[in-house]
C-alpha cells in the first residue's frame, strides 16, 4: 500500500507544475493581442480591441490573452484586457484561471490583481476539481493562502482525492516552515480539522503520522 501513496503523492505533487505558461516558441509565433499581452503593452491591446480585436480570442493550448498576461505577471496588460471584456474566470486547457496560475507560482501581486479584476477565489479548477487555496496550500505559500482566504475562498473544499487544503498543506508538505505556516493561516481561519480523507485519516492522524510535531501541536489544540 505504501508505494501505491508514494505514487499517488508523485502524481499529485507533477501536477501542481502542470500548468504550461507559454514557451518561447509559443511567444514568437503570437500576434495581435496574444503578442500584445506576452509583452505587457496595455496600449496596444486597447488599440487592437478598438479595431474590432476579441479579447477572448484562444491559442492553441485555450490560454486567452489573459492568461498570458498572468503569466507574464502583466499587471496592465491584464486591466486593459478585462476592461475590454476578457472573462476574469476563463479555464485554459488545463482548467486553470489566473487566480490558480499566480497561486502556484507564489505571486501575491498578481493574485491581488486577479481578485481585484473579478476573478474568483472560489473557483473549481485543475483536473483534481481543487481550488486555487489547495493548490497554494500544497505548496506551502503561506502569503498566498492568507490572501485567498481573505478573498473569500471556500476553506473545506474537498477536490477529487478527497482532500482539503489543510489536508494537501500535510500529506503534500514537508513539515517545515512554509506548510506549518500555511496550515495554521488555515486553521485559524476555521477551515475544519475533522474532515478525514477517504481512508478516515483526520489531519491530525496524518500530522502524526508523518512526525510532523509543530503541525500536530496546531491540530491537537484546534481539535480541543
Amino acid at each position: 500500500m505504501r508505494w501505491i501513496a508514494a505514487l499517488l503523492l508523485a502524481a499529485v505533487t507533477a501536477a501542481a507544475q502542470a500548468q504550461v505558461p507559454p514557451s518561447a516558441v509559443d511567444r514568437a509565433g503570437y500576434t495581435g493581442l496574444f503578442a500584445a499581452a506576452a509583452k505587457g503593452d496595455a496600449l496596444e491591446i486597447k488599440r487592437l480591441v478598438a479595431q474590432g480585436a476579441k479579447p477572448d480570442v484562444r491559442d492553441g493550448y485555450g490560454r486567452t490573452p489573459l492568461h498570458v498576461a498572468a503569466y507574464g505577471r502583466h499587471h496592465e496588460a491584464m486591466r486593459a484586457l478585462v476592461a475590454a471584456g476578457a472573462a476574469p474566470n476563463a479555464l485554459e486547457r488545463d482548467r486553470y484561471d489566473i487566480v490558480t496560475i499566480a497561486a502556484v507560482a507564489d505571486d501575491v501581486p498578481t493574485l491581488k490583481v486577479a481578485l481585484a479584476l473579478g476573478c474568483s477565489a472560489s473557483n473549481v479548477t485543475s483536473r483534481y476539481d481543487g481550488t486555487a487555496l489547495i493548490a497554494a496550500a500544497h505548496l506551502g505559500h503561506a502569503e498566498v493562502v492568507r490572501t485567498l482566504i481573505a478573498a473569500g475562498a471556500p476553506l473545506d473544499h474537498v477536490n477529487n482525492l478527497g482532500w482539503t487544503a489543510l489536508i494537501e498543506s500535510i500529506v503534500l508538505g514537508d513539515g517545515g516552515a512554509r506548510h506549518t505556516a500555511t496550515l495554521k493561516a488555515l486553521v485559524d481561519a476555521g477551515a475544519s480539522a475533522r474532515l478525514a480523507d477517504r481512508q478516515g485519516r483526520t489531519p491530525l492522524d496524518l500530522a502524526r503520522g508523518r512526525g510532523y510535531k509543530e503541525m500536530t501541536a496546531l491540530l491537537e489544540k484546534a481539535s480541543r
